[in-house]
Parts: C-alpha cells; structure tokens; sequence
C-alpha cells in the first residue's frame, strides 16, 4: 500500500515538472533543448507524408465514388465490420434500363435491338468500373490506409514520447543550475546523466522510425504505378467496348422495318460518330448510296449477273439471314428481285446471305 502511495506521489512530481517546464518554455522563462536538424527535418517530412497521404486517398475515394452518401455508408460497414450491401452502379443501372426498353420494344427491331446491344456494353463497362474499384482499394488504397494507421501512429507515439523524455531533461537542467548543496548538485548530475541517456535512445528509436519513411514513399511509388495499371486496363477496355459498339450501331441498314411496318427506303437510321483514334467506321446515313451506285451497284442491281467485290470493314450479321464479312476479303454479290436498294446478296463458297453495300467496293 505503502509503495503505491510512493509511486503515485512520484508519477505526480514527475507529471508537476514536465508541466512546470513545458509552461516555462512557453513564457520564454527556461531554455528548450533543440533537436537536431536532421532530425526535425525528418519530422516535417514525415508530417508532410502523412498530409498528402490523406488528402490523395480522400481525393482517390472521390474519384472513385463520387456519391457522398454511399462513401459514408460504405464507412460505416466498414467500421462495423461488415460488407457492404451489393448495388448495382450507374453503368450497370444504365445499361438494365436500356435492355428491358429494348425488350419492350422488340429485339427484333432496329431500335430495340440498338438498345440492347447499348444496354449491353453499358454493362460491360460497369463491371470493369467494379474490377478498378477492387484493384484500387486492395492495391492503392489500403497500403496508403495501413501506413497511416499502422506506421505514422507508430512514428506519433514515440515522437511523443521523444517530447515527454527532452521535457525531463530541460527540467533536470533546470534543477541542477539551482542546485547548492553539495549533495543536491550530485543527485541533480545523476539525474541530468540519466535523462540524457534516455532522452538520446529516444531520438535515436524516433530517428529510425522516420528514416523508414523513405521506405513508406517507394511502397507507395510501387502503389502508384499499380494504380495507373488498374486505371489504363479500365479505359482501354471502355474504348474497346465503345469500338465494339459502335461497329455493331454502324452496322444498321438506312432502312429497315418495325414489326408491322414495311420497309421504306430512306427511312430512319443510326448515325453513329467516328471516334478521333480509331479507323473510319462506316456510316449508312452519309451519302454513301449515291456514289456507289455510279461505281456500278446501280448496273448490278438492274441485271441478273454476279460481280466480284472487296469488302471495306467488318461486319457483324444481325440475323441468320445475313452473312458476316471481314475486311479485305474478297465476295461474290449479285442482286435479287424485291431486296432492299442498299442490301445485295452475298456468297463465300457455300455461305450465302445478304450484305449491306455500304460494306462493299466492286471490283473490274
């Protein structure tokens, strides 16, 4: 009982004089040992690491997921450890909305089946948006979440700990400067030696832990570069998926007819825009009509005879009655009574079906 009063009396003398001293530094009153400047140098870089930490992982779960309300929901579950509910994102929510339109619709019309086939890669997209959220978070986010939780509340306890210990020994100095007996100076040199010693071994553990930073900045430089992999895979396959699409749309005859409706020449159409990077894609609703038929379509679609022609770009057939091409080879195509001014029939040995002469370029 004894000794606990005695420890609790001391802890409460030692506490009244890092008070005294820390008071006394403020007032200008007593002089503060000063770190060294190395030291202090690797304290504000490891201030300024754990700064842009935070400012890059709070701007990275913006880009991420820019809806405030689902980033304070998903902390939440993670604070109460638990998942998440699983919810569709807007790319998946676009793309459902434009499939069941494109099923009320019919899939068997222009629109429709437009709409699916949009609805589709609206889907697609929203699953390798899904694949860089995941990469992100494991990859970036997390090493980025673990220094600052793990290491720098490390680096803060001990550089803490480094104050209370440069506390203990300005206050030691303090009192051997007022000491007179000659028994008061020794133990105030006794006590002087002792918290230097322990103030040196505290700097010396702080010092190591705030060198180690360096090692958190190249962790986080290999983050880095993991991130912007995630992110370059994510676009490339979006524009891959837009090409894709936009191929399919390009694909559309000028004409075509809705369950009921006869087929009109000239009618709506599809116009989809170039994308900038990639090869002209066809467009059946520029024109091009005209100037195939003065290249020859016209003469062969009033005769009877087969005619060689290259095909310009691929083409996916939208139904069995088509025949898919692939750019640069080579077809037979002739004309059949009743077929639609801007569809001719095309051979490939034994396959046959119609081709959109948008596609096509006769040969001699």
């Amino acid at each position: 009982m004894d000794f606990n009063v005695k420890r609790l009396a001391a802890d409460a003398g030692t506490f009244l004089s890092r008070a005294v001293q820390f008071t006394e530094e403020k007032l200008g009153q007593a002089e503060k040992t000063e770190l060294d400047a190395h030291l202090e140098n690797l304290l504000v870089r490891a201030e300024n690491t754990k700064q842009w930490t935070e400012r890059i992982m709070k701007q990275t779960e913006v880009l991420l997921q820019p809806n405030p309300n689902v980033r304070l929901e998903e902390f939440v579950y993670e604070k109460l450890e638990k998942k998440a509910p699983s919810r569709m994102n807007n790319h998946e929510l676009l793309g459902q909305s434009m499939i069941e339109s494109g099923n009320e619709f019919g899939p068997g019309t222009a629109y429709g089946n437009a709409l699916i086939k949009c609805g589709e890669t609206e889907k697609q997209i929203g699953g390798a948006e899904r694949e860089l959220i995941q990469s992100a978070a494991i990859n970036f986010l997390t090493p980025f979440r673990n220094f600052l939780e793990g290491d720098f509340k490390t680096i803060l306890k001990e550089r803490k700990l480094l104050q209370v210990k440069r506390l203990d020994l300005d206050a030691a100095k303090t009192r051997l400067k007022k000491a007179r007996v000659a028994d008061a100076r020794a133990a105030a040199e006794q006590e002087l030696r002792m918290t230097q010693s322990e103030f040196d071994r505290q700097a010396e553990i702080t010092r190591l832990l705030l060198e180690g930073v360096s090692s958190t900045h190249a962790h986080h430089l290999r983050c880095l570069n993991d991130f912007v992999e995630a992110q370059a895979t994510y676009y490339a396959q979006c524009y891959q998926y837009m090409v894709d699409l936009q191929k399919q749309l390009g694909s559309f005859p000028s004409s075509f007819s809705n369950n009921n409706q006869s087929s009109v020449s000239g009618g709506a159409s599809i116009s989809v825009p170039t994308i900038p990077v990639s090869a002209s894609l066809p467009n059946p609703s520029s024109g091009r009509s005209d100037s195939a038929a003065s290249g020859g379509f016209h003469e062969l679609r009033s005769s009877s005879v087969s005619r060689k022609a290259r095909v310009l770009y691929d083409y996916d057939a939208a139904s069995s009655s088509e025949l898919s091409l692939l750019a640069d080879e080579v077809i037979i195509v002739s004309s059949v009574p009743g077929m639609d001014s801007d569809w001719l029939m095309g051979e490939r040995g034994s396959q046959k079906g119609k081709v959109p002469i948008t596609y096509l370029e006769l040969l001699n």
